[in-house]
């Protein structure tokens, strides 16, 4: 196979969580998240990871990058903006591992990411991708115009040949309303080939009650490969010529759901991206996902991660 390469888009902010009686700090996004297992489980594939985002010129923002060129993963369409800043988070978990979030994000610069001097430049960059991937929190955190113009290269990307892939990830505080989340979400899906959904969310979003509702959904919108993530229960995957369900790695005892949906997602591109079944994608995004639960925070240390062999041995 050829050398491909994959553009990321999304936010990362500061995290801050409670460690004892002092706040411990790290960086995290959901984007991010899968940005970094991809580019750790693909490290000896023909597959190059690029994050894409807007950062400031401040301490935070330069830790930002460093951290993430150490995990392979390439900065170079990463936008600065003049005055801005990355945005905040802080997480707190619950005694079963489900945690919550409060934001500091109205002003971030990634908000700002398509509205910059360096945007024209990096519209016409991201059509010489193999793939573009980002979520439903990349989308709400951008600006109406920003937005929009997202759409815009996303349909001239999908007309030259590009894969999109879109992880519904759906924060009902970062948008004004559900009208304005479920019309993002109709375009988005009307552009995207394969579409990650967490169920839970489309619930939220949409008041499924029944999973068959939300695949009927985003089959007519014209997704051709759809992941339905179930947490503990099996996904389901649905291709127009088959409908498969994967079982869940059980795990004794989850201490952190942060980042489950994310690691998951990196580990079913990994295989996907590099010529792999959607079967043996599922299992590698649960197996993934189960191990990233057993420890606290979005990123587990590289020595914790799982062995999963991913790869055709004829992609190393």
């Amino acid at each position: 196979m050829k050398n491909q390469k994959i553009a990321i888009i999304g936010e990362c902010m500061v995290e801050l969580r409670p460690s004892g009686e002092m706040l411990a700090q790290n960086f995290g996004g959901d984007t991010l998240n899968t940005a970094l297992y991809l580019a750790r489980l693909t490290q000896d594939a023909n597959l190059a990871t690029y994050y894409v985002t807007a950062l400031g010129h401040d301490p935070f923002s330069t830790a930002m990058k460093s951290t993430w060129q150490a995990e392979g993963i390439n900065t170079d369409h990463v936008l600065h903006v003049e005055g801005k800043q990355p945005g905040l988070y802080y997480i707190e978990t619950d005694d079963s591992g489900e945690r919550s979030f409060f934001y500091w994000r109205n002003d971030a610069a990634a908000k700002f990411l398509f509205e910059q001097a360096g945007s024209n430049q990096l519209a016409e960059s991201l059509l010489e991708f193999d793939a573009i991937y980002l979520s439903g929190i990349s989308l709400a955190i951008l600006t109406a115009e920003s937005r929009s113009v997202l759409f815009s290269v996303l349909k001239q990307f999908k007309q030259k040949g590009g894969q999109v892939i879109f992880d519904n990830n759906y924060r009902p505080q970062l948008w004004q309303n559900k009208s304005e989340a479920i019309a993002s979400y109709k375009t988005m899906l009307a552009l995207t080939d394969i579409a990650c959904l967490t169920f839970e969310d489309e619930q939220a979003l949409y008041g499924d009650t029944d999973v068959e509702q939300c695949i009927s959904r985003t089959v007519e919108l014209g997704v051709s490969e759809i992941v339905v993530k179930l947490g503990s229960e099996p996904c389901l995957v649905i291709t127009p010529d088959d409908r498969i369900s994967v079982a869940a790695t059980l795990v004794d005892k989850v201490v952190d759901t942060t980042a489950a949906g994310d690691s998951f997602s990196a580990g079913y591109l990994a295989k996907r991206l590099t010529g792999g079944t959607t079967e043996d994608a599922a299992k590698a995004g649960h197996t993934l996902a189960g191990t990233v639960i057993q420890y606290a925070g979005a990123i587990i240390s590289p020595q914790a991660m799982p062995n999963l062999s991913l790869l055709n041995s004829s992609n190393k």
